[in-house]
């Protein structure tokens, strides 16, 4: 799952692959601002085919906390 949505990130936000481990913080280490945080949950739900509610955006700190939610509550 990890390697899945750093496939997304490097190819939505054009981020360096070696920048993004599950330990990388979306907004102080990769620099993602809210509307490219909306974009890659957009594309997250599409590709995983989940719909991802906006108090549960909040919980998304690093990396990996995005892949634990998508594989917690992926089909």
């Amino acid at each position: 799952m990890f390697e899945k949505l750093k496939s997304i990130l490097v190819e939505e936000l054009q981020l360096d692959p070696n920048d993004v481990t599950p330990e990388s913080e979306l907004q102080n280490d990769l620099g993602i601002n809210s509307i490219e945080l909306a974009e890659l949950v957009m594309r997250c739900e599409d590709e995983f085919g989940i719909e991802i509610q906006d108090e549960d955006i909040h919980k998304f700190i690093t990396i990996g906390d995005v892949a634990q939610y998508l594989e917690a509550n992926g089909k």
